[in-house]
């Protein structure tokens, strides 16, 4: 072989070499880079949350903002009184996070060792009284709730809404009258709405969300009963990561606006 040609050959060896090395350095660069973008990424998955009735509006929006934000997450609602919630999860109901509209259901958690660190008093909300477009009954107040020839309703004595509604009527020296104990604040509303019951005492972001079915009455401050709504993530969760990912976007700026914009006070 001439010398001009071994030249040549060692030229493009070299060339062969370098670009060889150059490559490597770009895989590394890849395989750096893929890894520091699996890091970022958030938790993926699903949960589930047990909340009570009086969430549904505020988090079925809240789960969905959620969802936007981290791609690859899917929160499943589920709606109900909070002292029923409470029975399902110490039964061994597959629940990742609890929002109970009292503190004493999910004191009985804490108590079982069902929940994952300290809950969190997220949003309050009041008393308020719920009656049909127009108030066909003429009602007025929390005396109308002693009135035997109106169709009052409460929540029932173990759900929330109907201790504290039987506080307030307590407070105000008032003897309930009612025709119906609903299961739920979400119940009750509906028979409100429909025009079934002259009054329901609910609460006041239920009164917000039926927009012109129902009518608020406000129930003096004297009697009223402020509820604390208490969150956290459950011990049994399938996926802590995600649990403690969503209580975060609840207690955080942006969860804490989208409650308020439903009538909630803040925690």
């Amino acid at each position: 072989m001439s010398t001009s040609h071994r030249l040549r050959w060692g030229v493009c060896a070299l060339l062969i070499l370098a670009a060889a090395a150059c490559g490597g350095d770009d895989d590394d660069d890849s395989a750096a880079t893929a890894t520091e973008s699996t890091e970022a990424e958030g938790p993926t998955g699903s949960i589930t949350v047990f909340a009570a009735a009086s969430l549904t509006d505020a988090f079925g929006e809240m789960a969905d903002r959620f969802e936007e934000e981290n791609p690859g997450t899917t929160v499943e609602l589920n709606f109900g009184a909070s002292s029923a919630l409470r029975e399902q999860i110490l039964a061994g109901a597959p629940a990742d996070v609890f929002a109970s509209a009292n503190t004493s259901n999910m004191d009985q958690l804490v108590d079982a060792a069902a929940v994952e660190g300290e809950p969190q008093v997220f949003v309050k909300n009041e008393l308020e009284i719920a009656v049909p477009a127009g108030n066909p009954g003429n009602v007025d107040g929390l005396d109308d709730f002693g009135n035997a020839d109106l169709n009052i309703g409460l929540c029932a004595e173990e759900v929330p809404c109907g201790q504290f509604g039987r506080e307030a009527l307590a407070n105000a020296g008032v003897t309930p009258a009612q025709d119906t104990d609903e299961p739920d604040v979400r119940s009750l509303l509906t028979k409100v709405e429909a025009g079934d019951l002259d009054a329901g005492l609910v609460y006041h972001t239920d009164v917000l969300s039926s927009g012109d079915a129902v009518e608020g009455i406000e129930v003096p401050d004297e009697f009223n009963v402020i509820a604390s709504y208490p969150l956290a993530a459950l011990s049994a969760s399938g996926n802590a990561e995600l649990a403690s990912a969503f209580v975060e976007f609840v207690l955080s700026d942006e969860g804490q606006s989208i409650l308020e914009s439903y009538g909630f006070m803040s925690g």
